[in-house]
């Protein structure tokens, strides 16, 4: 038998007595563990390794299962609107298998993870109706055989559901407030970098697998040099390492370090069904969408908290409102005009899209005080878009771009330092 069958096989004896609660153990007995689902050797940094999950059962009980190298501690919860059932746990090292949480099973319609802070990780499963959570463990690993975190949903009715939630949601927090990093020069322009995603929410897949979250890092990392190498502006970026921050803390980062510009970056990507774009566009904000392709991407992109399991009701009201519709009609066109110098500059150096500026609702664009863009480099969905965006030679060149435009911006504003704000 293949040794990825061998596995499944093995995690599938982990979760029977998932079809009914009649035939559910209390507990499931180790099952005998073939050589290729071994307990998993840690890394060195000694996080605890996930390296296989499985669902099993139907409507009336489901059961999800994580094999594990050693015993963790859990916290779980329900969210509603959408139904989400979520694992807060500590720091784990994910090794499941690729497609691990695509397509799902019984109450669990799919499933991801992913870091929420240094030190926290958490899986997440959208769930198809309001469901009981019956047990959560975390068995030790014996014999061989790995910890098991064993995870056992039945359903219930909507209003039990959410009297559960409110019981709980004094219990229930995102991510804590990180600070920002400390100002080396309070005379210097701060810009602010925010590379989209990141954690929990991989963004947009493409074809090969690549992350959006991963591309945007690295080129939010190589723009920063670029910035910093002139020693005319700071940089502070919203996330340096592959770590999810909820969106409202984002616009509190660059407001509470005073920053002068907010640039948000990201890599579009579209269904098949709905055609093949190209080419960077520019995003500013506003509450009506320029466009229905516009609308759809910041509905996708302001879903980011819901991915990664954070109640959206717990967002400050300063933040989750338009915040005074933006607040000074200054910030907005300060935002105009940096939108359109940056396209000036990429499209030098880089196809832009058809409508290459556009605007939409984004949540993480809401900062009243902070002149802010989202640029999109390219659609991951489109082979040469791709391309150019795994190409070190582009990505060197378009941060080029987007450096020199932001100097040029700087160069035409009085954009001295912002008082910090809460």
């Amino acid at each position: 038998m293949p040794v990825r069958a061998l596995r499944w096989a093995f995690l599938g004896l982990l979760c029977a007595g998932a079809v009914s609660a009649a035939e559910r153990p209390a507990t499931p007995a180790p099952a005998p563990l073939p050589a290729a689902a071994a307990a998993p050797a840690e890394p060195a940094d000694s996080y605890p390794v996930a390296t296989d999950a499985a669902l099993t059962g139907d409507d009336t009980r489901t059961r999800f299962v994580v094999a594990l190298s050693r015993k963790i501690e859990v916290h779980a919860f329900t969210l509603a609107d959408p139904y989400r059932v979520v694992l807060d746990v500590p720091q784990v090292t994910f090794r499941l298998p690729p497609s691990a949480g695509d397509s799902g099973r019984g109450l669990v319609k799919a499933f991801r993870f992913g870091l929420v802070m240094q030190g926290g990780s958490r899986l997440v499963l959208d769930v198809a109706k309001p469901v009981r959570i019956d047990e959560v463990s975390v068995t030790d690993a014996a014999a061989g055989a790995p910890a098991r975190l064993i995870l056992d949903l039945v359903p219930t009715d909507r209003e039990s559901y959410l009297r559960k939630i409110a019981i709980d949601d004094k219990l229930v927090h995102a991510a804590p407030p990180r600070r920002a990093e400390p100002p080396a020069d309070g005379g210097i322009p701060l810009v602010a970098l925010d590379p989209g995603h990141g954690g929990i929410d991989t963004g947009t897949k493409a074809p090969n697998g690549e992350q959006e979250k991963d591309i945007v890092l690295d080129f939010a990392q190589r723009l920063r040099e670029r910035i910093e190498k002139g020693g005319k502006y700071r940089v502070m970026m919203t996330r340096t390492d592959d770590t999810y921050v909820p969106l409202a803390e984002r616009v509190r980062m660059a407001r509470n370090a005073g920053a002068s510009l907010f640039v948000s970056i990201h890599a579009d990507s579209l269904p098949r069904k709905e055609g093949d774009a190209q080419g960077a566009t520019v995003y500013t904000l506003s509450e009506k969408a320029s466009d229905p392709e516009a609308e759809q991407l910041a509905e996708q992109e302001n879903r980011s908290d819901v991915i990664a399991g954070v109640d959206l009701k717990t967002e400050p009201d300063d933040v989750a409102g338009i915040l005074i519709d933006l607040a000074q009609r200054e910030t907005k066109t300060f935002s105009m005009q940096f939108a359109q110098r940056v396209l000036t500059d990429m499209k030098s150096v880089t196809r832009l899209h058809r409508n290459p500026l556009k605007s939409a609702g984004f949540r993480v664009l809401r900062a009243p005080d902070v002149p802010s863009v989202l640029v999109e480099l390219g659609y991951v969905s489109n082979k040469q878009d791709l391309k150019s965006l795994l190409s070190d030679t582009w990505r060197d060149r378009t941060a080029d771009a987007i450096a020199q435009a932001i100097g040029g911006y700087f160069a035409t504003h009085v954009a001295g330092p912002r008082t910090g704000a809460n």
